[in-house]
């Protein structure tokens, strides 16, 4: 008995030790089958699935094409799942010109692994060739969301595509910036720079108006301000008024400082430095009533307000509203219409009139002006009026507007 238990003692421990040795062995050679050179790597690991598959590359990048296929099938046929395996002996496919065959197989590979770059750079460019731009965005979107690196690329691919063929391209990838994929907004902002960027983003901003993901505030205000830094006024217009954001009822955009969805140069930009602060918050005499709330030191030069409009030619009328807080503020402010681009002076009225009535007590001013055809687009904006000595003032401001005197004319 004792015997017996002597020998399967001995037993044990030979085949632990056995397999110590084997997984010794297996932990050496592991980084050798990984990192060495694939001719080392195949002596040592001659039946091993991932040398095998790394000799079928390399026989792929060498254009020994038929060597690549078998190792790749070798290779295969030892891991059945093995992605890049797989996508090496699509890639022999194509190069064979056998295009239907490689589709099938590298298909599958991407369907497989959403990681395999080649094999879904392969499918973008032979789905090009078909005319299937959605199947081919849809592998070119799984590239963008992984490769920053080649966003360039595909993005170009993109532009380029929807410039040319914009009745095919352009529902199909606004379908694509929908599904707000996280490149998107990079995607936007490089059609500003691109050949025919700005047609293509234009439209997009259309589109994408009835999908379940418009433009972003933030994305229309790039659309607003690249367009007005490259004098697309007309390109504005149009899309606003298809957009109707914001609202084209109304000349001046938030006149009652309630709504702060309206992008920039519609919106009120608002300034904050030394000297002229400016911000809307709850009318302390009004709960529930935002309004304007400006700190003046009189001595500083400042625009405190400003947003940007569009009036046809005609007559108008500028309404506003004010309540001084504290400080003598009457001289020291106005409201302005100028020209832009040009910069002509339109109208201008004290922001603050001298009525008499007391701190605390709301108080109206109104100037008419005439707006040419010449001025397209008009800045409305509330300016310091600076002076040698600080005299520090606090004025609340409300219910601005701009309406046309002209009942047969639009403001836009």
């Amino acid at each position: 008995m004792s015997f017996r238990r002597i020998q399967v003692s001995e037993v044990a421990s030979y085949v632990l030790t056995v397999g110590a040795v084997v997984l010794a062995w297996q932990m050496a050679t592991q980084p050798i089958i990984q990192r060495a050179p694939v001719e080392i790597a195949i002596r040592i690991a001659p039946e091993s699935p991932l040398v095998l598959r790394r000799a079928a590359e390399a026989e792929l990048a060498a254009g020994r094409v038929d060597d690549a296929a078998a190792l790749g099938r070798e290779a295969l046929g030892h891991s059945p799942f093995d992605v890049r395996a797989l996508r090496v002996i699509g890639l022999t496919e194509a190069r064979a010109e056998r295009r239907d065959r490689a589709d099938e197989i590298l298909t599958l590979a991407g369907n497989w692994s959403l990681r395999d770059d080649p094999a879904h750079a392969w499918l973008v460019e032979h789905r090009l060739r078909r005319g299937d731009y959605a199947s081919a965005f849809a592998h070119a979107d799984t590239l963008a969301r992984r490769r920053e690196d080649i966003h360039p690329q595909l993005f170009r691919l993109f532009t380029v595509a929807a410039a040319e063929d914009p009745q095919r391209v352009l529902p199909v990838l606004t379908s694509l910036l929908a599904a707000r994929p996280p490149w998107r907004s990079t995607f936007l902002s490089s059609l500003y720079d691109a050949n025919g960027g700005l047609q293509v983003v234009a439209s997009l901003a259309v589109l994408l108006q009835s999908s379940r993901a418009p433009l972003s505030t933030a994305e229309l205000q790039e659309f607003y301000s690249q367009m007005m830094g490259r004098g697309q006024i007309e390109a504005i217009k149009t899309v606003r008024t298809r957009l109707n954001r914001p609202r084209t009822d109304t000349a001046v955009t938030n006149g009652g400082f309630d709504d702060q969805t309206a992008p920039e140069p519609f919106q009120w930009s608002l300034i904050q430095k030394a000297g002229a602060v400016a911000q809307v918050i709850e009318d302390d005499t009004d709960r529930g009533n935002p309004a304007l709330r400006v700190e003046y030191d009189g001595y500083a030069t400042a625009i405190m307000a400003r947003q940007q409009t569009f009036l046809s030619g005609g007559r108008y009328s500028l309404r506003t509203q004010s309540r001084t807080e504290a400080g003598e503020p009457t001289g020291r402010m106005e409201w302005t219409i100028t020209c832009a681009p040009g910069g002509d002076r339109l109208a201008s009225v004290p922001a603050v009139p001298a009525t008499g009535a007391g701190n605390n007590a709301w108080v109206k001013s109104t100037v008419e002006f005439s707006v040419s055809t010449a001025c397209p687009a008009q800045w409305l904006e509330l300016r310091g009026l600076p002076l040698d000595r600080r005299a520090p003032m606090v004025v609340w401001f409300d219910r601005i507007a701009i309406t046309p005197l002209d009942p047969t004319r639009n403001e836009r």
